[in-house]
């Protein structure tokens, strides 16, 4: 593409993303009737009606009748992902922070992001002994995993034969899980305890605890873990894990 078509290409973008703002702006409270658009936003009529397409096909703007406008689903579903986010990170740092406090080892915080886990809090200290490889925005496979293996396990079987296609269950270390069978087995396990362990499966000298936390649907939306050098993890922490991850489930409105 030539230079100055990419020019153009990129102005008339920003020109416009504060004209889409501001319709979205002025669609919150009541409909958006045409011409209105038009009027406050100085644009051409034929191009402020294909941004309102435009929005209409991505779901952001709905059309109740012609010529009226109102905020679309797409911009509610996006919103409750920001809200689900944001709600367990500030649910969980207290607990988390007095789970270090009694193991001294790092207490993560991850969720699920397509076919890997994305770790979104930490709490740890020099004194863990245990260098922290991942940070915060770091990613895993799932089935390498704590807490990977708790979205699998709660997952419907299909979906887990799918993943395992997809991905081809790939190891890191001669400790990984690398085949389907013993995955489901292991899973099955998961089930019956609502806990999942992570035995050098990512990384050789690293061993894992985890449990999962809840919303006010019952749907499982991240997992606790305590990661430690695998000489140091204590299975008297296991039943911490899970007793946190309550804790945090509790204050996002969970009731069994």
């Amino acid at each position: 593409m030539p230079a100055r078509t990419v020019s153009v290409t990129r102005h008339c973008a920003i020109t416009i993303l504060p004209v889409v703002i501001h319709i979205l702006q002025r669609s919150v409270w009541r409909s958006l009737i045409l011409p209105a658009p038009y009027r406050r936003t100085g644009l051409h009529p034929s191009t402020a009606h294909r941004i309102l397409n435009d929005l209409v096909i991505g779901r952001f703007v709905d059309r109740p009748e012609a010529g009226s406008y109102r905020l679309g689903m797409r911009l509610l579903e996006l919103g409750n992902l920001v809200k689900a986010r944001l709600d367990v990170r500030d649910a969980a740092i207290g607990p988390m922070r007095e789970l270090h406090k009694l193991t001294h080892q790092p207490v993560n915080l991850s969720v699920r992001q397509g076919d890997e886990i994305v770790y979104i809090e930490r709490t740890y200290s020099e004194r863990s002994g245990m260098q922290v490889v991942r940070a915060v925005g770091g990613r895993a496979p799932l089935h390498l995993t704590s807490v990977g293996k708790l979205f699998l396990a709660f997952d419907d079987p299909q979906r887990v034969r799918a993943y395992a296609t997809r991905t081809g269950l790939a190891g890191h270390t001669r400790n990984s899980i690398t085949d389907l069978p013993r995955l489901e087995r292991e899973l099955s396990q998961v089930r019956q305890t609502a806990t999942a362990r992570d035995d050098e499966e990512l990384e050789l000298g690293v061993r894992c605890f985890a449990a999962g936390i809840f919303d006010d649907q019952s749907s499982l939306v991240a997992g606790l873990s305590v990661s430690a050098p695998a000489d140091r993890l204590e299975e008297s922490w296991l039943e911490r894990v899970r007793a946190t991850a309550a804790q945090i489930s509790l204050a996002l409105g969970h009731r069994r």
